[in-house]
């Protein structure tokens, strides 16, 4: 299969990367690095992608920023960060990229453990998980017949666990390794409109 991960160079986008390669032509986008560039929060950035590689069999997006910080203080242009950036630009690259999707292809995109173990300061991060996977529940019964959508939830990564562990205490982190293999089972099993923990 030709899988575009878009967020390749990111933390759990190398290890979704390492792991595909093994059987499969990979595209690899990013806001920086990596052999294409992309920014997802821009249908112009997204749509000039989209004409550079055409078509593609899946799609995984890793990327995406939302607001972390304190609630008193968050603004509604902080609540934007995520609307605009881990919400609507995985929801555009879906929207934009559903006619070059081969025939049995599958889109992936990712939200995460927030939303089921809120932590001070994450409610950005909360609300748009939510709203992913309600999206690719419903997107499912929408797509035609043969594609699929999905979003992989992962926990917290052992390499982030430095920087974020102390916000997240007793929380167990996940070997990269499991989350990859998440990601994984959704590019190449057979679900649809499914949230599939790594957590």
């Amino acid at each position: 299969m030709r899988v575009v991960v878009v967020g390749g160079t990111g933390t759990i986008g190398r290890s979704i990367v390492a792991e595909l390669s093994k059987r499969h032509e990979v595209v690899v986008a990013a806001r920086s690095g990596g052999a294409h560039r992309v920014d997802i929060t821009s249908a112009a950035s997204i749509q000039a992608f989209y004409r550079e590689i055409r078509g593609f069999d899946a799609l995984v997006c890793a990327a995406g920023d939302a607001y972390l910080g304190d609630f008193d203080g968050m603004t509604e242009e902080d609540v934007a960060v995520g609307v605009q950036g881990k919400l609507l630009g995985q929801v555009r690259l879906v929207l934009l990229g559903r006619r070059l999707l081969r025939e049995g292809g599958s889109f992936t995109l990712t939200s995460g453990f927030l939303l089921r173990d809120p932590i001070p300061g994450a409610s950005n991060f909360s609300m748009v998980n939510g709203a992913i996977e309600g999206f690719v529940r419903a997107a499912a019964f929408e797509l035609r017949r043969s594609a699929r959508i999905n979003a992989v939830s992962p926990g917290l990564a052992e390499e982030s666990l430095a920087v974020y562990g102390h916000r997240t205490p007793g929380r167990l982190p996940v070997p990269m390794s499991t989350i990859a293999a998440a990601y994984v089972r959704s590019v190449e099993g057979f679900q649809t409109g499914q949230v599939l923990l790594a957590e």
